[in-house]
């Protein structure tokens, strides 16, 4: 008995060491990125107070820097809630309509309202978000058998469904090229005044920070929670929207950013586990330092020229996911 809590005090603690490299890795990236760019920045322009080196710190890679760090930090936390949520492995944002539900909605606010405002366009996307992954949620509660590759199947083909309306939608009203303007997943363009709705992002990953434990539980089904006096549908919709605002945030500032909700909580639970917080904050860390790793191989792959930060995760997301299947033997 002894040598058991011994065993798990000692991973606890080698556990938490680990999230403190992977914090020390993260500030060294952020380091890298200041200073990987078209435009030369020196750390000897910044202390000799050059006013060209200091403007585009401030205005460009400062922006930038903390668009990737929140938009890694949201979409891999949201994917482990939508993992719960879903009580399936390979569930997220991608595959569950969220993401495609909100780029119908930013297509219609372009239609409905033309010329409409930001905030307009967050309303729409967010709606349709919500509904969508209600939608999902839902069919997946009709499935009699839930094996692992299934429900993910659904969502894919629920999405693939809305994602052929918003193309056709697009097309019509010859919108195509500026829905795929805004969903290119790309931080070219993050400048200041460009990503601040981002910072959306810090008070609902606090919520779900507190809500953490009870996400857990639901992740045992709606008998075990309803055990425990837990509302399961209010904390089901709670988190569905949680996750709907993360990836919005997302989606309206930066594009489609694939497979990151959908990698980052399966690897932290093979290391880590499925209960307390400990999984929350390295999927966090771990996300953010992906598609850190991502967009410098972005900016440096044909130098001084750009690859969408899409384009790195997709490639490594879908090998990556292609293993995972393949190692998955009881499906």
């Amino acid at each position: 008995m002894s040598l058991n809590i011994q065993q798990h005090a000692i991973s606890f603690i080698m556990k938490k060491r680990e999230a403190y490299i992977v914090l020390c890795l993260l500030i060294v990236l952020s380091v890298i990125s200041l200073f990987v760019g078209a435009l030369p920045l020196r750390v000897y322009d910044l202390f000799a107070g050059n006013e060209e080196a200091i403007h585009l710190l401030v205005y460009s890679r400062l922006p930038r820097l903390l668009s990737i760090l929140l938009s890694g930090f949201a979409l891999a936390v949201a994917g482990l809630i939508m993992q719960k949520l879903a009580q399936n492995k390979f569930v997220s944002p991608s595959t569950a309509v969220t993401l495609d539900a909100g780029r119908f909605g930013l297509l219609l606010s372009l239609i409905v309202i033309p010329n409409t405002l930001f905030i307009h366009r967050v309303i729409f996307a967010f709606s349709f978000s919500i509904l969508g992954t209600i939608l999902f949620i839902y069919s997946v509660s009709k499935i009699k058998f839930k094996s692992m590759i299934l429900v993910p199947l659904l969502g894919m083909t629920l999405g693939m469904i809305i994602s052929s309306l918003t193309t056709f939608l697009a097309l019509k009203y010859d919108l195509l090229q500026v829905i795929n303007a805004y969903l290119l997943g790309s931080f070219t363009f993050v400048l200041e005044g460009k990503y601040e709705f981002l910072w959306l992002v810090i008070p609902i990953l606090i919520l779900i920070f507190i809500y953490m434990n009870t996400f857990n539980i639901m992740a045992f089904g709606e008998d075990f929670a309803a055990n425990l006096g837990i509302n399961f549908k209010k904390v089901q919709y709670l988190g569905i929207g949680l996750v709907s605002i993360l990836s919005s945030s997302v989606l309206l500032t930066i594009g489609t950013l694939p497979f990151l909700g959908l990698l980052v909580p399966n690897i932290i639970c093979i290391r880590y586990g499925d209960t307390g917080r400990l999984p929350l904050i390295m999927s966090g860390l771990i996300g953010a330092s992906i598609l850190l790793v991502c967009d410098i191989f972005a900016r440096l792959i044909l130098y001084p020229y750009e690859l969408p930060v899409s384009l790195i995760l997709g490639i490594i997301g879908s090998l990556t996911f292609a293993f995972m299947l393949i190692g998955k033997k009881d499906l």
